[in-house]
């Protein structure tokens, strides 16, 4: 499959083509940038997985190389987070070592890039070598919905494609919690929540669905579970206690409890 771009009055056209990498090409492995952005690619992929959102079919990952070839040169870009809807069928789903749109499945719907303390280009346009990741991820990919997170301080950025450009969205300051994005493409809401979380403390990326019901983790499951159990004890010991004053005052009245049941 091939894609041309149309050149603008000063510009070369661009030749997008989506290969196969070959079975041995060598992936470069680069290290994580540092230690919260596995554990906030974790911790969004975690909330969907128990609210039994990811359905087989479903591309979710982190750190994982989106590849298309740019004028015969092979591009490929780690997003720190990635969605795509459906892709075509492997031996094995847990092989999988790249991914290339168009080729292997559905063009990813969400990108997202979690910032360090070192500049990774999440904001660079640049359309030659090395492509810049806002330019690949707008002009070549062609993704709708571009995330840009900055933990330290919780400044959310969500880009939206527009007419072939992304646009900066607005939270959706019609609600009443102002700093939540709806994501269409996963008819969900996208937003920040501070707390801690495997030992981290800070800002976090969480979901919401329609209801405004956050999409809850493992332990914050467990915890509405064991306050649930707590309740209904709580309510038993309540009936109970009322069953005995009940009981107490039919004694007064000389009337045997037992003989009405």
């Amino acid at each position: 499959m091939v894609v041309t771009q149309k050149p603008s009055s000063n510009r070369p056209p661009l030749i997008v083509t989506w290969e196969k990498l070959p079975d041995d090409f060598q992936l470069d492995d680069e290290p994580v940038e540092n230690t919260d952005q596995p554990l906030l690619a974790g911790a969004l992929r975690e909330a969907l997985e128990l609210a039994d959102y990811i359905k087989p079919g479903m591309l979710i990952a982190s750190n994982f190389g989106l590849c298309a070839t740019v004028n015969e040169s092979l591009v490929i870009k780690a997003p720190d987070w990635v969605y795509v809807p459906s892709v075509f069928p492997q031996g094995d789903p847990q092989t999988r070592r790249s991914y290339t749109p168009n080729l292997e499945g559905d063009i990813p719907l969400v990108v997202m890039e979690f910032l360090s303390d070192t500049d990774g280009g999440e904001y660079s346009v640049r359309r030659f070598p090395p492509l810049g990741k806002l330019f690949y991820y707008e002009q070549i990919l062609q993704i709708p919905v571009y995330v840009v997170f900055e933990p330290k301080s919780g400044h959310l950025e969500v880009f939206r494609l527009q007419a072939g450009r992304y646009e900066l969205l607005f939270p959706n300051s019609d609600r009443s919690e102002p700093d939540r994005y709806w994501i269409a493409e996963m008819n969900l809401f996208l937003g920040i929540w501070q707390g801690k979380k495997e030992g981290r403390s800070g800002y976090w990326l969480r979901w919401w669905d329609q209801e405004n019901n956050l999409l809850l983790w493992g332990m914050e499951r467990i915890e509405q579970e064991r306050q649930n159990v707590e309740k209904e004890r709580q309510r038993a010991e309540q009936e109970h206690q009322r069953a005995e004053r009940l009981a107490a005052y039919l004694r007064s009245q000389g009337i045997n409890p037992d003989d009405l049941s």
